[in-house]
């Protein structure tokens, strides 16, 4: 079983290109099932588990509180491990073809308003410490809708203020050219004019944003820079990277860009990903309606 894992995962990294993520966390829920197909049914091949086996293991996790998220994520791994196998006739057929995906109930992104985005935005000092550094990241991930990770990974050639874009590379390894408004194309120029030569050290590389050590920030440390960036400006909410992108999306759905814009902006494969938005911006239709219309 533990063979086949690794070939399949070799696979998800030379033939499909999946991010490094992706393919740990694929091995960890099926590394997860061997074990416990191991020491629970003494199946140690691929070829002998059942569906059965599948069924109870999933029933297993269920009972430990998993999520359903979660749990559908260890679907899709055991689903699309024992199709591979099928495909490349491993196996005779293809076990886990009727496993069913837990149903997941549907949230609503959190999402800032306009004016909480600008307290937020507005309240870093550009003279204080790594002022300008924090306040030309913020801007991004508003302007652009950046992922932390694209963030993060930005690097100076990518980077194109003089025609206000930026290339990225997301999930997938799928790069893309996402504008960058006016605002945050100044922001930017200001921290690498003033601010980023002072961070650079001997092993610098091209990455845009660094830490004090001159190294690549990682995402904790954006997450962080963040919430302690919102707790300054005195928002109460739960600010985190991924709401700027949230309410990047949504603050362009309310003021009429096209749904099919906003997928390419934002990178999304599907675009039943980005209806989500359509949710968020009628739950604020209705409020604003309620609010203000005399029989609301």
């Amino acid at each position: 079983m533990h063979a086949a894992i690794d070939t399949f995962i070799l696979y998800l990294a030379t033939e499909r290109g999946l991010s490094e993520n992706y393919q740990l966390s694929t091995r960890q829920s099926l590394e997860d099932f061997a074990t416990w197909a191991e020491k629970e049914c003494g199946v140690t091949e691929p070829g002998a588990v059942t569906i059965d086996q599948l069924t109870a293991f999933l029933a297993g996790r269920k009972r430990d509180g998993l999520a359903a998220s979660s749990l559908r994520l260890i679907v899709i791994a055991l689903k699309i491990f024992f199709r591979f196998l099928a495909a490349r006739k491993f196996l005779a057929e293809d076990v886990a073809a009727r496993l069913d995906s837990p149903r997941l109930e549907r949230y609503l992104p959190e999402t800032l308003n306009e004016p909480g985005v600008r307290q937020l935005l507005e309240s870093i000092d550009p003279f204080q410490p790594l002022g300008r550094r924090d306040r030309a990241m913020l801007e991004l991930l508003y302007a652009s809708g950046l992922r932390v990770s694209e963030l993060t990974n930005a690097r100076l050639e990518a980077l194109h203020l003089d025609e206000g874009v930026i290339r990225v590379t997301g999930k997938g390894n799928k790069t893309r050219i996402v504008p960058v408004g006016s605002v945050a194309c100044a922001a930017i120029r200001d921290y690498l004019d003033y601010e980023r030569p002072n961070l650079v050290g001997r092993k610098t590389g091209s990455h845009v944003f660094l830490n004090i050590r001159g190294g690549r920030l990682t995402t904790q440390r954006v997450w962080q820079i963040v919430k302690e960036r919102a707790k300054l400006a005195g928002i109460d909410t739960n600010v985190y990277p991924h709401l700027l992108r949230h309410s990047f999306a949504t603050h362009l759905l309310g003021n009429g860009a096209d749904l099919r814009i906003i997928q390419e902006l934002l990178g999304h494969a599907d675009i039943a990903t980005t209806q989500i938005y359509t949710h968020v911006d009628q739950k604020r239709l209705r409020q604003v309606h309620r609010q203000f219309h005399p029989r609301g």
